[in-house]
């Protein structure tokens, strides 16, 4: 079974006053929203399956985005098993005065493959092609591991 895309999935949202707090700074929960969906997209187009999320690791909120900003969140799969993929999605705030772009959280998500039941299916295998992606996927693996042994 091979994979149907490694290409990232990118999805642009504009943060509105309801997305804010009393400092005019996006709500973290409404960031993580945004990544989660990032994430699991990244993994339904890589294995055409259907995804739910089991873990959220190593993420690290790095600066704010702002009321007005425009937020754009990448997701990208960079490890799998049987019936689990990660995604490790990253958020960057871009400003509407001056289209600089900013990174403002990245982590790595962790889905499982479901089918109608609700139970586990496989999944295609992602192979490794390069070193930066050797980097990725031994991180993730890493910290599945952490995540299993905690059990």
């Amino acid at each position: 079974m091979e994979p149907y895309s490694k290409e990232p999935v990118t999805l642009i949202e504009h943060v509105f006053p309801g997305d804010t707090n009393d400092h005019d700074t996006l709500f973290g929960g409404k960031l993580l929203s945004i990544m989660d969906k990032a994430g699991g997209i990244s993994c339904s187009k890589f294995a055409h399956r259907e995804f739910v999320t089991i873990s959220i690791d190593t993420l690290k909120f790095i600066a704010p985005a702002r009321q007005g900003d425009l937020l754009e969140v990448t997701g990208q799969v960079v490890y799998t098993s049987t019936h689990t993929a990660c995604s490790k999605v990253t958020a960057f705030a871009v400003s509407k005065a001056t289209w600089e772009k900013k990174k403002i959280c990245e982590g790595y998500f962790f889905f499982v493959a479901i089918d109608s039941m609700m139970r586990p299916i496989p999944i295609p295998q992602f192979v490794v092609e390069n070193d930066d992606e050797q980097i990725e996927w031994d991180k993730a693996k890493r910290i599945r591991s952490n995540m299993v042994d905690q059990k």
